[in-house]
Protein backbone atom coordinates (compact mmCIF):
# COMPACT_ATOMS: atom_id res chain seq x y z
CA UNK A 1 0.00 0.00 0.00
CA UNK A 2 2.88 2.41 0.74
CA UNK A 3 4.21 1.90 -2.79
CA UNK A 4 0.80 2.57 -4.32
CA UNK A 5 0.39 5.78 -2.31
CA UNK A 6 3.93 6.86 -3.20
CA UNK A 7 2.97 6.58 -6.88
CA UNK A 8 -0.10 8.76 -6.30
CA UNK A 9 1.90 11.25 -4.20
CA UNK A 10 5.49 11.16 -5.53
CA UNK A 11 6.43 14.41 -3.75
CA UNK A 12 5.52 12.97 -0.33
CA UNK A 13 8.01 10.93 1.70
CA UNK A 14 6.56 7.96 3.62
CA UNK A 15 8.54 7.08 6.72
CA UNK A 16 8.06 4.45 9.46
CA UNK A 17 7.64 5.88 12.95
CA UNK A 18 5.82 5.63 16.26
CA UNK A 19 2.47 7.08 15.14
CA UNK A 20 0.55 8.07 12.05
CA UNK A 21 0.99 11.74 11.19
CA UNK A 22 1.36 14.27 8.37
CA UNK A 23 4.17 16.83 8.51
CA UNK A 24 3.57 19.63 6.00
CA UNK A 25 6.96 21.18 6.78
CA UNK A 26 8.80 17.98 5.80
CA UNK A 27 6.28 16.75 3.20
CA UNK A 28 6.33 13.50 5.13
CA UNK A 29 3.76 10.98 6.28
CA UNK A 30 4.86 8.90 9.23
CA UNK A 31 3.24 5.51 9.79
CA UNK A 32 3.48 2.57 12.17
CA UNK A 33 4.47 -0.45 10.02
CA UNK A 34 3.11 -3.12 12.37
CA UNK A 35 -0.36 -1.53 12.24
CA UNK A 36 -0.65 -1.24 8.45
CA UNK A 37 -2.35 -4.61 8.00
CA UNK A 38 -5.04 -3.75 10.56
CA UNK A 39 -6.82 -0.41 10.80
CA UNK A 40 -3.51 1.37 10.28
CA UNK A 41 -4.07 1.36 6.53
CA UNK A 42 -7.07 3.62 7.12
CA UNK A 43 -4.97 5.96 9.25
CA UNK A 44 -2.39 5.99 6.46
CA UNK A 45 -5.08 6.93 3.93
CA UNK A 46 -6.32 9.61 6.33
CA UNK A 47 -2.86 11.18 6.68
CA UNK A 48 -2.47 11.03 2.90
CA UNK A 49 -5.79 12.87 2.72
CA UNK A 50 -4.28 15.67 4.82
CA UNK A 51 -1.32 15.79 2.42
CA UNK A 52 -3.45 15.92 -0.72
CA UNK A 53 -5.60 18.66 0.78
CA UNK A 54 -2.51 20.67 1.73
CA UNK A 55 -3.43 20.86 5.41
CA UNK A 56 -0.77 22.71 7.33
CA UNK A 57 -2.15 24.96 10.07
CA UNK A 58 -5.36 25.60 11.88
CA UNK A 59 -6.27 28.56 14.04
CA UNK A 60 -9.31 27.33 15.97
CA UNK A 61 -10.45 24.04 17.41
CA UNK A 62 -13.47 23.92 15.10
CA UNK A 63 -11.17 24.48 12.11
CA UNK A 64 -9.13 21.45 13.16
CA UNK A 65 -12.28 19.34 13.35
CA UNK A 66 -13.29 20.49 9.85
CA UNK A 67 -9.84 19.50 8.55
CA UNK A 68 -10.18 16.06 10.14
CA UNK A 69 -13.57 15.54 8.49
CA UNK A 70 -12.17 16.64 5.10
CA UNK A 71 -9.16 14.32 5.45
CA UNK A 72 -11.49 11.37 6.14
CA UNK A 73 -13.58 12.25 3.09
CA UNK A 74 -10.42 12.29 0.96
CA UNK A 75 -9.32 9.00 2.59
CA UNK A 76 -12.61 7.39 1.48
CA UNK A 77 -11.94 8.53 -2.10
CA UNK A 78 -8.38 7.16 -1.96
CA UNK A 79 -9.61 3.88 -0.51
CA UNK A 80 -12.06 3.49 -3.37
CA UNK A 81 -9.30 3.99 -5.97
CA UNK A 82 -7.25 1.31 -4.17
CA UNK A 83 -10.17 -1.14 -3.98
CA UNK A 84 -10.73 -0.66 -0.25
CA UNK A 85 -13.65 0.57 1.82
CA UNK A 86 -13.33 2.39 5.13
CA UNK A 87 -16.29 1.72 7.38
CA UNK A 88 -18.27 4.78 8.41
CA UNK A 89 -18.24 3.43 11.97
CA UNK A 90 -14.42 3.53 12.02
CA UNK A 91 -14.39 7.10 10.69
CA UNK A 92 -16.96 8.26 13.23
CA UNK A 93 -15.05 6.63 16.10
CA UNK A 94 -11.92 8.51 15.02
CA UNK A 95 -13.83 11.79 14.69
CA UNK A 96 -15.46 11.20 18.09
CA UNK A 97 -12.05 11.53 19.74
CA UNK A 98 -11.77 15.05 18.27
CA UNK A 99 -15.36 15.91 19.14
CA UNK A 100 -14.80 14.76 22.73
CA UNK A 101 -11.57 16.79 22.89
CA UNK A 102 -13.38 19.88 21.57
CA UNK A 103 -16.25 19.40 24.01
CA UNK A 104 -13.87 19.26 27.00
CA UNK A 105 -11.93 22.33 25.85
CA UNK A 106 -15.09 24.36 25.22
CA UNK A 107 -16.70 23.57 28.60
CA UNK A 108 -16.70 26.56 30.95
CA UNK A 109 -14.59 25.78 34.03
CA UNK A 110 -17.02 27.76 36.20
CA UNK A 111 -20.54 26.74 35.11
CA UNK A 112 -20.00 23.95 32.55
CA UNK A 113 -21.69 25.72 29.62
CA UNK A 114 -20.17 24.92 26.24
CA UNK A 115 -19.20 27.90 24.11
CA UNK A 116 -17.28 28.84 20.98
CA UNK A 117 -13.67 29.84 20.69
CA UNK A 118 -12.88 33.48 19.92
CA UNK A 119 -11.40 33.55 16.40
CA UNK A 120 -9.16 36.54 17.08
CA UNK A 121 -7.60 35.39 20.36
CA UNK A 122 -8.26 31.62 20.38
CA UNK A 123 -9.52 31.99 23.95
CA UNK A 124 -12.94 30.91 25.13
CA UNK A 125 -15.51 33.12 26.84
CA UNK A 126 -18.63 31.70 28.47
CA UNK A 127 -21.96 32.94 27.13
CA UNK A 128 -23.56 32.23 30.49
CA UNK A 129 -21.24 33.44 33.27
CA UNK A 130 -18.65 35.37 31.18
CA UNK A 131 -15.67 33.39 32.48
CA UNK A 132 -12.74 33.54 30.04
CA UNK A 133 -10.18 30.77 29.66
CA UNK A 134 -7.28 29.68 27.50
CA UNK A 135 -6.51 26.17 26.35
CA UNK A 136 -3.27 24.50 25.34
CA UNK A 137 -2.47 24.92 21.63
CA UNK A 138 -1.61 21.22 21.41
CA UNK A 139 -4.18 18.77 20.13
CA UNK A 140 -2.17 15.89 21.63
CA UNK A 141 -2.51 16.85 25.28
CA UNK A 142 -5.33 16.67 27.78
CA UNK A 143 -7.80 19.51 27.70
CA UNK A 144 -6.07 21.86 30.12
CA UNK A 145 -7.79 25.17 30.66
CA UNK A 146 -6.44 28.28 32.31
CA UNK A 147 -9.06 30.67 33.68
CA UNK A 148 -8.40 34.35 33.14
CA UNK A 149 -8.91 36.64 36.12
CA UNK A 150 -8.42 40.37 36.40
CA UNK A 151 -4.75 40.07 37.38
CA UNK A 152 -3.59 36.51 36.80
CA UNK A 153 -4.24 33.15 35.26
CA UNK A 154 -5.43 30.29 37.41
CA UNK A 155 -4.63 26.77 36.24
CA UNK A 156 -7.71 24.57 36.45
Amino acid sequence: MINELAKIMPDIHFSPGERFSWSPAEHKITYTPEQIEADGRYALLHETGHAILGHSNYTTDVELLKMEVAAWEKAKELAKTLGLKISEEHIQQCLDSYRDWLYRRSSCPTCGTNTLQNDSTNDYRCFNCHTEWEVSPSRFCRAYRTRKTETEFVLL
